[in-house]
This record gives C-alpha cells, structure tokens and sequence, in this order.
C-alpha cells in the first residue's frame, strides 16, 4: 500500500491534474474585491462591471480609446538631460529611469503625445503613464506638455490632456517645479489662439500636476472615482485637525462643490470629447506667433 500511495498515485495525480492557470488571467477589482476575467476588463475598457470602478491605464490605452478608428500619430517629445542633479535616494534616479523605460519602452518617460481626430475634430493628445514613476512631472513632461501645445496652435487643433500623476517629480528638484508655470504658459497659447483646452482628470491627479496646467482647462473632465487634489486628505486632516468629510476629493465630492465641469464613465468618454470639441471648435484664421523655444 505505501508503494501504491507513495510512488503511483502521485505519478498519476501529476499526469491528470490541471494545468497551470497564467498568472494574468484574472484580475480582482480594488473597490468590491470581485475577481474578474482580464479578457471581459479588457472589453471593458479596463472598468470593472460590477462596481463600476476604473483602474488605471496607459497612454497607448488612452490614444487607441480615443482617436477616430484608433488611428493617430505619435510625436517624439523634445530630447531632454538626463539625471541633471545626479539624484540619489535608496537607488541612482538614473536607474530608476531605466526601470520605468523597461516597462513601458526605451526613451519613454510620464508623459506620451500623439495627434489625428477625434469625432473628425484635429486633436492634440498629452497622456500621462502613472506606471512611469507615479506619472511624477519632470523636465521631459514639461517638454512634452510644451511641445503638445505647439502643434495643436501650428495645426490648429484642439489639446487635450490625461494627467494621472503624483506631482512634481523630487529627483529633479527646482527643475521639475520650474514645469509648473511653464505648463500653465503652454496651455494659454492654446487658448489665446481660440481653440479648445479640456482636461480629463483621472486617478490620482495632485501635487504640483493639480496645481498648474491640470486646473485651468476651458472644460474639467473627470473619471468617476478620482482622487483629485493638491495635498493628500491624511496631510490635510492632520494639518488642519479636522475630519474631512466624506468622498473629499473624489471626482463625485468636487462636482458637486462646481469644481469640475461633468463626471463622466470611461465607457462615455470618447463620444463625450467629441461632441464637446464639435461645440467649441472655431478655427482662428490667424495662428497665434509661437515664442522660440528655450535653448
């Protein structure tokens, strides 16, 4: 019997036992906790059916969502230096760099631009990548908010932006602050040559992000469920020994307190965007004269 039990049923529970399950088929849901098929989240447009909550996705995800028939052109950002205050925390800030370049591609960084059409409206698309070092904003977002903006005013196109980001990026100091009022600068060239500025808030949208260009679009989009702010509630609270009332910050929260303009599902983004850009789109026969760009 031992022989029996040690050697062949072993043998034969290994030939008939299930294969292994892939690590990426299932995916459960951070608000109910649901466990969910990542093929059915995918269809979903990675929005869980039954709560309704909406994980966080990437640039590609974002152009492929929202130009027409998914066709759009990428635009390589400007080249910015590398590590310029040769940071150093627990790693090398160039290593983080590398690490947050292997995931999503070699010469990436937070921020991805592309143009085409959407509702057969010119657009201008920023996204941010929040698997990129938290979507932190350093000099090459900068760069590519700035860059984003020159093209939708020289193709006379409407700009959108997709933050998803912790702030100001710290390994690059007084440098990354510097995108705060340089970003604000860019988005007013939009406007000032009469076209649309939307801005799509998504989770997470703080720091110096929810403080400059991110606050100031002609129209303020958000994903249900966003937390959007400039400090987090636990600093706040323990600031101004207060309990904060409930969803504080929250895309819902800050809608009915008139600080964004509509609350809007992912599913109805796409459709949304356009009809609004189709509502505010009037060509300015005379493009606005574009400053050189900093050497």
């Amino acid at each position: 019997m031992s022989w029996l039990s040690n050697f062949v049923l072993p043998k034969i529970r290994t030939l008939v036992g299930r294969k292994e399950v892939p690590d990426n088929l299932w995916k459960q849901c951070p608000g109910c906790e649901q466990t969910l098929f990542q093929k059915d989240l995918v269809a979903d447009q990675m929005v869980c059916r039954h709560c309704g909550h909406h994980f966080r996705i990437g640039s590609a995800e974002r152009f492929r969502m929202l130009f027409d028939g998914a066709a759009f052109e990428t635009v390589e950002p400007p080249k910015t230096p590398v590590d310029p205050l040769r940071f150093r925390d627990r790693k090398r800030y160039s290593e983080r760099l590398r690490e947050g370049q292997a995931a999503l591609g070699a010469g990436s960084d937070a921020v991805a631009v592309a143009r085409g059409r959407i509702g057969d409206v010119p657009a201008v698309v920023a996204a941010f990548d929040f698997a990129f070092m938290g979507g932190s904003m350093g000099v090459a977002a900068g760069e590519a908010l700035v860059a984003a903006s020159r093209i939708a005013v020289e193709r006379q196109a409407a700009l959108i932006v997709i933050p998803s980001s912790g702030g100001a990026r710290m390994q690059e100091g007084i440098l990354s602050l510097m995108q705060m009022p340089r970003t604000i600068i860019a988005a007013d060239l939009v406007k000032e040559a009469g076209l649309p500025y939307l801005v799509v808030l998504t989770d997470p949208t703080t720091g110096g992000v929810a403080a400059s260009f991110a606050a100031i679009g002609d129209i303020a989009i958000a994903e249900p469920g966003a937390v959007v702010g400039f400090a987090g509630a636990r600093v706040i609270e323990e600031t101004i020994r207060e309990k904060l009332p409930e969803g504080f910050q929250r895309a819902e929260y800050l809608l009915e307190h008139g600080m964004v303009d509509m609350v809007v599902p992912r599913g109805e983004l796409t459709a949304t965007i356009a009809r609004i850009l189709k509502l505010l789109r009037q060509p300015n026969p005379e493009p606005a004269v574009l400053p050189a760009s900093p050497a």
